[in-house]
């Protein structure tokens, strides 16, 4: 798991990171600046009109089942008061599945105003949890080109992902991939690959459906006129990205029809999330929560939870907490999240979803296998992915419509968001062959199995996806350690347990409400340390958190009571490093009975 959360603030944009070969489709957020300034300057979203809003009394219970508190007219007087001070108005407007409020702005304010909104309203009433902007994200694209029409991304020794080799062990038989994107058209290379589905979509204009939210994923387009989302932009065609991006994942294979797909023999869950001009984020974070099998008020139960998230979409600014504990969310039910680094050019800890903890931030390789000229980079990618470039695109299943819906067709995109499904792809095939596999145990082989770059690819993660051995490793056994007992006192970094074994299972203890353990592991060069902590009791909530030698956090795990956290660090460097390990009691019991709690560290 990461922990880099650094991002300059802006409005989150949905990232569709990519170039159409046969027509421009890029759509930008209501009162933003244009997404590529030229052939590929990024685009930063610098308004909204929504913030998200938590208060404290909406933690009853577990994590996993907050409500939403009652809006009192007390509240609401706090935020008109808070409002008045920069001459705005605020309503609620909804709850969102995390228990927050998304509050309506009377008129689109730039994200800085936001900000400034958010901290004066917390400082008015100490009963908020946090408050902060509701940003846009909208999809990541690069320039136009022609489409490339053959699938090397699969094939190609050199820029590949090795696939076919993968299919003699694994076709994703069994495991849903939820696509949450632009919605999907029904298309014959498509067609039996859905799956349920669910339209998040909370504004009717941003929807282009003529509603809001509703049980329909398809998607009506998400064309714009000139200056629509903002002053000066020029007008776009439909991208029908989230085809594209289901094709990569599933599309039928050995039918003599178009294209084949990674985990041709999964099924995808469709979620619409973006329309015109991007997607608000509350509707992104629902909707993360929905796929993966929680409860959304409003909405119907998921029959189709899915086990893989694939969110090819992304924005400017640090990780929300909004959208740091849908992730949190989902992965409590055991379901892995892969999201686009981003087409910047620029370091991930910037892009956002990028930098949030807990995800498989995927960068974009080209067919020579070196990092492709847009593709953002960092410490936060983990792996990379054939993501396309001018020499060769990504091809898949499209549709021929330049605004509204027509008749199914191919093309060509680059992007990281052309990556992405690559890699979810990927993690379907290996649930396919081993169901019990964790989020953290995915990305773990993910990164463990990568192969080296064949072109220069600095700071994108461990290597190139390798399909072939990513599923051969997904039968591989956990390896089976001694079993010791914590010893106190282990309460600082100096004094950590050291851990030799990988393996090992620690039986520990919460003490009391104040106390952190510490474990050291001497982590060799090239690995990767998990360390999964489950507490003795139901109610009880102790968190994971990993550091080096600096006491610099690494990773983090702070999931609800009850549920195991798990984290993650690999060992870039050419020599051994210390990490170390604390377990940290946040709520529920402690002492020799109600404190218990168990530390499995492999690396």
């Amino acid at each position: 798991m990461k922990s880099t959360h650094s991002m300059y603030p802006c409005l989150l944009k949905v990232a569709v990171a990519v170039s159409i070969a046969t027509g421009s489709f890029g759509a930008a957020a209501a009162g933003a600046i244009p997404e590529f300034q030229g052939a590929s300057t990024p685009q930063t979203i610098l308004n909204t009109d929504r913030l998200i809003v938590k208060y404290k009394d909406a933690n009853v219970g577990s994590a996993q089942a907050r409500v939403a508190t009652a809006m009192t007219s007390a509240r609401q007087a706090i935020a008109d008061r808070a409002g008045q001070q920069l001459g705005l108005r605020m309503q609620a407007l909804r709850s969102t599945a995390t228990g927050a409020h998304v509050f309506k702005i009377d008129r689109k304010v730039s994200l800085k105003d936001a900000e400034a909104l958010a901290q004066e309203l917390m400082a008015r009433d100490p009963s908020i949890e946090y408050a902060e902007p509701d940003r846009i994200m909208r999809k990541m694209a690069t320039a136009n080109d022609p489409m490339y029409a053959q699938q090397w991304h699969y094939t190609e020794t050199t820029g590949g992902l090795r696939l076919p080799a993968a299919w003699d062990l694994s076709t994703g038989t069994g495991v849903k991939v939820a696509v949450i994107d632009t919605g999907i058209r029904p298309h014959a290379d498509l067609s039996g690959q859905y799956v349920g589905g669910y339209d998040f979509i909370s504004d009717a204009t941003i929807g282009n459906d003529g509603n809001a939210r509703d049980a329909d994923p398809s998607d009506p387009g998400d064309w714009t006129a000139a200056n629509e989302c903002a002053a000066g932009e020029p007008a776009s065609g439909s991208s029908w990205h989230g085809t594209h991006v289901a094709g990569t994942i599933a599309a039928k294979t050995n039918n003599s029809l178009g294209v084949a797909g990674v985990a041709y023999n999964a099924k995808v869950v469709p979620v619409r999330v973006l329309g015109k001009c991007g997607g608000y984020t509350s509707d992104i974070a629902d909707a993360i929560i929905w796929a993966s099998g929680g409860t959304v008020s409003g909405v119907p139960a998921n029959a189709n939870a899915a086990k893989v998230i694939n969110m090819s979409l992304g924005g400017g600014g640090a990780c929300g907490t909004t959208t740091q504990n849908a992730i949190n969310s989902a992965r409590s039910r055991g379901t892995v999240v892969i999201v686009a680094a981003g087409n910047e050019n620029m370091n991930a800890s910037n892009s956002n979803p990028a930098n949030c903890s807990g995800v498989v931030t995927v960068a974009a390789t080209n067919r020579n296998g070196a990092r492709a000229p847009y593709s953002n980079y960092g410490t936060v990618v983990d792996v990379a992915a054939p993501g396309g470039d001018a020499n060769g695109y990504i091809i898949s299943t499209l549709n021929a419509g330049t605004s509204a819906p027509g008749a199914d067709n191919y093309a060509g995109y680059q992007g990281t968001s052309m990556a992405t499904p690559h890699v979810a792809g990927v993690a379907a095939l290996m649930l396919a062959r081993n169901s019990a596999l964790t989020p953290d145990q995915i990305e773990s082989k993910l990164k463990s199995t990568a192969r080296a770059f064949p072109g220069t690819c600095s700071q994108c993660g461990t290597g190139i996806v390798d399909a072939a051995a990513a599923v051969a490793s997904a039968t591989t056994s956990t390896p089976v350690g001694p079993t010791i007992a914590e010893t106190e006192s282990n309460n600082t970094i100096a004094t950590a347990n050291a851990i030799s074994t990988t393996g090992t299972t620690v039986n520990g203890t919460m003490s009391a409400s104040t106390d952190s353990d510490y474990f050291v592991v001497q982590l060799p060069a090239g690995k990767t340390l998990q360390a999964s902590m489950t507490p003795g009791l139901s109610t009880a909530d102790y968190d994971v958190y990993i550091y080096n030698s600096a006491g610099t956090q690494l990773a983090l795990s702070e999931n609800g009571a009850g549920a195991v956290d798990t984290a993650s660090v690999s060992n870039t460097t050419t020599a051994t490093a210390a990490r170390y390990v604390r377990v940290k009691y946040y709520s529920g019991g402690t002492g020799s009975t109600n404190g218990k709690y168990t530390l499995k560290l492999n690396w």
